[in-house]
């Protein structure tokens, strides 16, 4: 049995827990451990490796799978609570695949079947432990460079942040204004966690395409996104994005929700960002919708696929300009010729056109004078509770 990549030269000495309900071997694992300098710290149990990994830091963790109550498979869900990076060892005398397939799945830095050559081990753990503190120094690059610096790798990790994330779920709310006359046309519900590894939206869905929970996040999504528009109906459209998964959820036409309750006031966005060719019947299904009393919005329009398949599938009522296009607008002849192009056909074809992401006075300027009148971005108003009153410039 060999290491692919083995450590090479001096060991790194870590500190490295060791977790099996078996006394002997515990006993081995600190006889192979100890020469090579490693701090080696004992755990008969998942609960009690639980303790030790709540209260202090491990370069590395060895656990046997196959544990009375708390099973090695079951702990290493649990690290991740705790530790995002320590790379995990599963080791078992009784291998079968599915025990092979979940430890890989979880994330297991390596499965190992027992008995195992000691250099086979210790090459295995001085390896982890670089690997440890290599992934701690990526994420403070990251952060340094004010990336996502704490985005997990591994489907345990993943799922710990991601239930984080769905418990702390909120929504915040952006006006939409029509500037002729000042009004309020409505807002767009937004998402937020309180989960500072899923630092924004993207990141969320992101996590829950791999973890194929896309219909855990949106559910809720729909569930709490209108519950303030239940209690204030002068506050015009909600606008609530979907998911192209979404449109394959048989909830979405549930007519006992919160959503569908206040459908008629209730705006779909579906981005044009997103392929609707895994979706089937898409013109079936936006018809219920629609009888349900949505309206539909096309989001995202000049960044998305180019081609009609978005207009011609959902035959929205609104679009939303995208704001890569409305940034530094009043700039560039290039986006407005294509913004006026644009705002004027979809006028002509009677839908609203929203402009997003507006900024400053001079975007808003040189929109107004093509014609553009339902406005949505900072210049209006920032997310925030409900509700946040726009302001006019």
């Amino acid at each position: 049995m060999s290491l692919a990549g083995s450590a090479k030269g001096v060991p790194s000495p870590g500190r490295v827990l060791v977790v099996d309900d078996d006394d002997d071997m515990r006993d081995l694992y600190v006889r192979f451990l100890k020469p090579d300098g490693h701090e080696v710290i004992e755990a008969a149990s998942g609960d009690e490796a639980v303790e030790l990994l709540a209260s202090q830091p491990f370069d590395c963790v060895v656990s046997d799978i196959m544990m009375p109550g708390m099973s090695g498979i079951e702990l290493l869900r649990k690290i991740r609570a705790y530790d995002l990076d320590v790379p995990v060892i599963m080791a078992t005398g009784s291998p079968t695949l599915d025990t092979a397939v979940a430890a890989v799945e979880e994330g297991a830095a390596r499965y190992l079947v027992k008995p195992f050559e000691p250099e086979i081990f210790t090459s295995t753990v001085a390896r982890c432990v670089k690997l440890s503190r290599l992934a701690r120094l990526k994420r403070e690059a990251l952060e340094l460079m004010g990336g996502p610096g704490k985005l997990i790798g591994d489907r345990a990790g993943l799922s710990v942040r991601f239930d984080s994330a769905l418990a702390s779920l909120h929504m915040l709310y952006q006006p939409i204004v029509r500037l002729s006359d000042r009004s309020l046309y409505g807002y767009e519900a937004l998402v937020r966690t309180q989960e500072p590894s899923i630092p924004h939206p993207g990141v969320l869905f992101d996590v829950a395409e791999r973890l194929e929970r896309i219909p855990d996040v949106s559910r809720k999504i729909r569930d709490v996104a209108p519950l303030p528009f239940a209690k204030a109906p002068q506050r015009g459209w909600l606008f609530i994005n979907l998911h192209v998964h979404d449109l394959l959820d048989d909830r979405l036409y549930e007519l006992a929700t919160p959503l569908a309750a206040l459908a008629p006031r209730v705006t779909l966005e579906i981005t044009e960002r997103a392929a609707l060719d895994g979706v089937t019947d898409v013109r079936g299904r936006i018809e219920r919708l629609r009888k349900m009393g949505f309206r539909i919005a096309v989001d995202d329009l000049g960044a998305g696929y180019a081609g009609l398949n978005s207009f011609a599938h959902l035959e929205p009522e609104v679009v939303k300009l995208d704001m890569t296009l409305v940034r530094g607008i009043e700039t560039s002849a290039t986006k407005q010729k294509l913004v006026r192009s644009m705002a004027l056909l979809c006028r002509e074809m009677g839908l609203d056109v929203v402009s997003e992401g507006i900024e400053t006075k001079a975007e808003l300027d040189c929109l107004v004078a093509m014609g553009c009148d339902l406005f949505q971005g900072y210049l209006f108003g920032k997310p925030g509770p409900a509700f946040v009153e726009p302001r006019f410039p």
